[in-house]
C-alpha cells in the first residue's frame, strides 16, 4: 500500500519583493532568533538558481527549526510565500527557498562537514602578494 505525496504548489506574488528587501528581511529574522555565525553570500554569476544564499547555524535542531520557521513568518509578512522548505523533519540542515534568496540553517558540525561558505568562495580572493600564476613565470 503505497501513499500518494502531497504536493504544495506555491508561487511568487506578482511582482516579487525587490532581493534586497528580501535579503534585509531574511537577515532580520535569523537575527531575531540568536542564530549564529551569519553568512551572506552573493552568488550572482555563479549560480543560476539564486542570487543570494545566507548560511547561519543554530545551537540544536529545535533552534534551527525555529530560525527556519522565523524566516518563513517574516517572508510572509511581506506577503511572500517560500517556494520551499526542506529538512525540518530531522532539522539538522534546514533549506528555506525564496527564490533570489536561499536561506541554509545548519547545526555547526553540519555546516563544517559540508562548507557551503568555502564552496561558493572559491576563486573570489585575488592571489596573495607574492604568489605568480603559472603564465607569468613565462
Amino acid at each position: 500500500m503505497s501513499n500518494q505525496a502531497q504536493v504544495i504548489k506555491t508561487s511568487a506574488p506578482t511582482p516579487p519583493p525587490p532581493v534586497d528587501v528580501l535579503l534585509k528581511t531574511v537577515i532580520d529574522a535569523v537575527e531575531n532568533l540568536k542564530a549564529q555565525d551569519v553568512v551572506e553570500l552573493d552568488v550572482r554569476g555563479k549560480s543560476s538558481v539564486c542570487d543570494y544564499m545566507v548560511v547561519v547555524s543554530g545551537t540544536s535542531t529545535r533552534h534551527v527549526k525555529s530560525i527556519a520557521d522565523e524566516v518563513v513568518k517574516f517572508a510572509k509578512q511581506l506577503d511572500y510565500q517560500p517556494l520551499g522548505v526542506e529538512g525540518e523533519q530531522e532539522a539538522e540542515w534546514v533549506l528555506v527557498d525564496l527564490g533570489d534568496v536561499v536561506v541554509h540553517v545548519m547545526l555547526p558540525r553540519v555546516r563544517e562537514f559540508y562548507a557551503l561558505e568555502r564552496l561558493w568562495t572559491v576563486g573570489d580572493e585575488p592571489p596573495r602578494y607574492g604568489e605568480t600564476d603559472a603564465e607569468d613565470a613565462l
